[in-house]
C-alpha cells in the first residue's frame, strides 16, 4: 500500500515546491490540506496548482469561526502581548492548523505530515508541538531542515526546473514572506531585514497609514458577554464576521500597525511588520470592560501572568499543561465580564468613550467626591500604618 503524506498546503510557491519535493523523495501520495482561517485565499488556484502537480486529494477546511472563538478569543481574554508589542497573530494560528492536519492524517491513515516552515523560524516548533500532542506516532517531515535547497535563489531555480509558477510582488521581485489570517498579517524579509530601513508603504495590506486616514473620527461599540465580544453597534454577529468587520473599521483608521524586532524561540532576532487592526480594538475594549466588571485581585493576578502566558503561546505551548493552567486564571470570573465599550478611532489612535455594564464592581457612590457614608475615611490611617510596617 502506497504511503500517504498530509502537507499543509497554501497553493503558493514554497509549499508547491515542497509538494513536488515530497513526491520526488518519498514515493508517497500527497494529500494537500489547507485550513481556511481567514487568510487571503484563492481556492481555485490552490486546487489548480495542486492538480497540476498530480495531487488527487485536496482538502480545504473552513475553520474561521473555530479559529476566532476557540483560539483568538481566549487569547484576547488573557491580554496576551509578546514582548510588549506583538499580538501573536501567527503564533495562535499554528496550533489549530496542526490539530486539524492530524485529524485529516488519521482519517486517511497517512504515515506522515509535513509543513513549510523554515529551519530558522518559530512555526516549525508550533506545528510540531501540535502534531505531537494530537498524533505522537505520526511522522513529521520538515523539508527546510533536511533538503539541499538553502536559499530563496535555490527555490526559484527548483521552481523553474519543475515549471512551478513564481509570483511577483508589487515591485516585480520575488515576494516578501507574508503570513495572514483573519486576525493579522505579518510581513518579513528583503528590505525589512535591515532595521535601519523603514518599512515601505506598499507592503501594508489591511491598514492605511495614519496620515491618510480620514480627518473625521469613527465610533464603534463592542458588546461583551462572558468576556467574549458578541456584537458591534448593538448587532449580534458571529465571531469570524465580528473580527472581519472590526478589521475593516480599524484598518480604515490606520490602527493596528506594529514594526518590531522580536526574539524568536530558537534564539534569533527577527524584524517584521505586523498588522492586527481588529485585534487591537478588541484587546483595548476588553481591558476597558474588565475595568468596570472585575475586582482588583482578579485583574492584578491576570496582569501578573500576561508575559508568561504570551510567551507560552509564542513558543508553541498552546496545548501544554502550563497554558491550560494559566487559562484557568485568565478565565476566573469571566462570567462577570458583560457590557459594552464605545471606542473613538482617529488616525491610528483608540480613545475609550464609554463603558456600560450592569455590574456593581464599579460604584459611583463610593468614588464620588461628594460626601457619603459608604466609604469610611477614618480607616485609611490604619491602612497606611499597616503598610508602613511592610517597608521594613
Amino acid at each position: 500500500m502506497k504511503k500517504k503524506i498530509v502537507l499543509a498546503y497554501s497553493g503558493g510557491l514554497d509549499t508547491s515546491i515542497i509538494l513536488k519535493w515530497l513526491q520526488e523523495n518519498y514515493n508517497a501520495e500527497i494529500i494537500a490540506y489547507t485550513a481556511d482561517i481567514g487568510q487571503e485565499i484563492n481556492k481555485k488556484k490552490i486546487i489548480k496548482n495542486a492538480k497540476k502537480l498530480g495531487v488527487k486529494k485536496i482538502i480545504i477546511k473552513n475553520l474561521k469561526d473555530t479559529f476566532v472563538k476557540d483560539y483568538v478569543y481566549p487569547m484576547i481574554r488573557g491580554h496576551a502581548i509578546y514582548e510588549g508589542v506583538y499580538l501573536l497573530g501567527t503564533s495562535i494560528a499554528r496550533p489549530l492548523i496542526a490539530k486539524d492536519q492530524i485529524r485529516v492524517a488519521k482519517k486517511f491513515k497517512a504515515n506522515a505530515v509535513s509543513h513549510g516552515s523554515t529551519g530558522k523560524g518559530n512555526d516549525q516548533v508550533r506545528f510540531e508541538l501540535g502534531y505531537h500532542y494530537f498524533g505522537s506516532k505520526i511522522k513529521v517531515i520538515a523539508p527546510w531542515r533536511i533538503w539541499k535547497l538553502k536559499s530563496r535563489t535555490d527555490l526559484i531555480k527548483y521552481a523553474k526546473k519543475h515549471r512551478i509558477p513564481i509570483p511577483k510582488d508589487k515591485k516585480g521581485a520575488p515576494p516578501f514572506s507574508v503570513d495572514d489570517n483573519l486576525f493579522h498579517t505579518s510581513t518579513e524579509g528583503k528590505i525589512l531585514e535591515n532595521p535601519k530601513k523603514s518599512a515601505p508603504e506598499f507592503i501594508f495590506q489591511r491598514t492605511i497609514s495614519p496620515e491618510k486616514a480620514p480627518n473625521k473620527c469613527s465610533f464603534v461599540t463592542i458588546g461583551f458577554k462572558n468576556s467574549d465580544p458578541i456584537s458591534i453597534n448593538g448587532k449580534k454577529i458571529s465571531p469570524s464576521k465580528l473580527l472581519e468587520k472590526l478589521n475593516i473599521i480599524a484598518g480604515k483608521n490606520g490602527i493596528g500597525r506594529v514594526d518590531l524586532v522580536e526574539n524568536r524561540f530558537i534564539g534569533i532576532k527577527s524584524r517584521g511588520v505586523y498588522e492586527t487592526p481588529g485585534g487591537t480594538l478588541l484587546i483595548n475594549a476588553h481591558r476597558a470592560i474588565e475595568s468596570v466588571t472585575l475586582d482588583k485581585e482578579t485583574m492584578h493576578k491576570k496582569d501578573e501572568i500576561v508575559a508568561k502566558y504570551a510567551k507560552l503561546i509564542y513558543n508553541g505551548y498552546w496545548y501544554s499543561k502550563a497554558r491550560f493552567k494559566l487559562q484557568k486564571i485568565v478565565d476566573k470570573n469571566r462570567n462577570k465580564v458583560n457590557g459594552t465599550v464605545k471606542l473613538k478611532l482617529y488616525k491610528g489612535n483608540i480613545i475609550i468613550v464609554s463603558r456600560q455594564t450592569k455590574s456593581k464592581a464599579y460604584s459611583i457612590k463610593r468614588v464620588s467626591f461628594e460626601e457619603n457614608k459608604s466609604f469610611k475615611k477614618s480607616n485609611i490611617e490604619k491602612f497606611i500604618n499597616l503598610h508602613k510596617k511592610k517597608l521594613k
